[in-house]
């Protein structure tokens, strides 16, 4: 999972995209990431549910939600 980038819940902005920076081991209790302002946060998973994947930017303003990649609330209010 190294450099994939998924969405985590954010308080103010809803969902910010990350990037894990850190190979995830089922069990983990943390995932390594770091935000696009380069925070790094170790943030808390429950193995049973990851956060949600992050579509390629190519799919960015894509017209047509069922050519996304992944479809999930934070993929639709971000395209």
């Amino acid at each position: 999972l190294q450099y994939n980038r998924v969405w985590i819940p954010d308080n103010e902005e809803v969902w910010q995209s990350a990037e894990i920076t850190k190979n995830y081991e089922a069990g983990d209790r943390f995932l390594h990431v770091q935000l696009e302002d380069g925070t790094e946060l170790n943030y808390p998973v429950d193995p049973a549910v990851l956060p949600p994947l992050r579509n390629p930017d190519i799919l960015v303003g894509e017209n047509d939600l069922t050519a996304l990649s992944y479809l999930h609330e934070p993929a639709v209010l971000h395209n």
